[in-house]
């Protein structure tokens, strides 16, 4: 199974000797119902999370620090859980939660700066997610070697340009491809480069449906059914933060 997304990816880790003894022993194996249900539930927790911290988190400085603190805990629970291929529920949730953090604290600066861009990137995420689905349900976008190789190496070119676009505005100032403040003006390259972004965030839905269908037609144990919602996760929000970004470009 290829998915362009690392979490899924990793499920064609899963060795042929641990699909043996869960057939062996009759137990449980993962379906869609299952991937769904935890899938959910992992946002509804986000979205808790989020609320709360958009509610609660005021104060400039316990901001600052739920920032940071979120944001490098979300980056290690991320990274833990994918190259561990661990699927224990309880660490799952806690990334959710931490990722909930995050977005209500940065979701809050936006909407204070442009009202009603947190509603539209939404349903712009979900939108673009339930239409993925659809392409996929009816075989219009398929996950062939040369479409997964290419959304691939989108992915990982879009993420280097992003990491090294940052750095450079860590050093210098300057922003380019991306816009950092809220209120610089904003040309046409960030512009592009944001569609760019969103519409490779897109097809990466594509590769992991593609993954989790493998899986379950392979007979892997239930317990990765949370490790797919986790990497469903991971990629819904990656796309939010891209629609967040294009729309405040929009309004101004």
């Amino acid at each position: 199974m290829q998915s362009s997304n690392p979490v899924l990816t990793r499920l064609d880790d899963v060795s042929a000797a641990e699909r043996t003894v869960l057939t062996e022993r009759g137990a449980d194996r993962m379906s869609i119902d299952a991937v769904v249900i935890r899938t959910v539930a992992l946002l509804l927790l986000t979205g808790a999370a989020g609320a709360i911290a958009w509610v609660t988190l005021r104060a400039d400085g316990v901001t600052g620090l739920a920032l940071f603190g979120s944001s490098i805990a979300g980056l290690v629970l991320g990274l833990v859980i994918a190259f561990k291929r661990i699927t224990n529920p309880w660490l799952i949730a806690a990334y959710a939660i931490v990722q909930g953090v995050l977005l209500g604290v940065v979701s809050r600066a936006f909407e204070q700066v442009y009202p009603g861009i947190v509603i539209q990137a939404v349903v712009g995420t979900f939108g673009v997610f339930a239409g993925m689905a659809v392409l996929y349900k009816f075989r219009v976008l398929r996950a062939t070697p040369r479409f997964t190789r290419f959304v691939i190496g989108a992915l990982i070119g879009v993420v280097v340009l992003s990491l090294a676009n940052y750095l450079v505005y860590l050093f210098t100032g300057n922003q380019g491809l991306e816009v950092y403040d809220p209120n610089a003006e904003v040309g046409w390259v960030p512009i592009v480069f944001a569609i760019v972004c969103i519409g490779v965030g897109a097809l990466t839905f594509i590769l992991d449906f593609d993954a989790i269908e493998q899986g379950i037609r392979y007979g892997l144990p239930e317990k990765y059914a949370w490790y797919c919602a986790f990497g469903l996760l991971v990629g819904l929000i990656f796309l939010y933060w891209q629609i967040l970004r294009l729309l405040s470009y929009l309004r101004r």
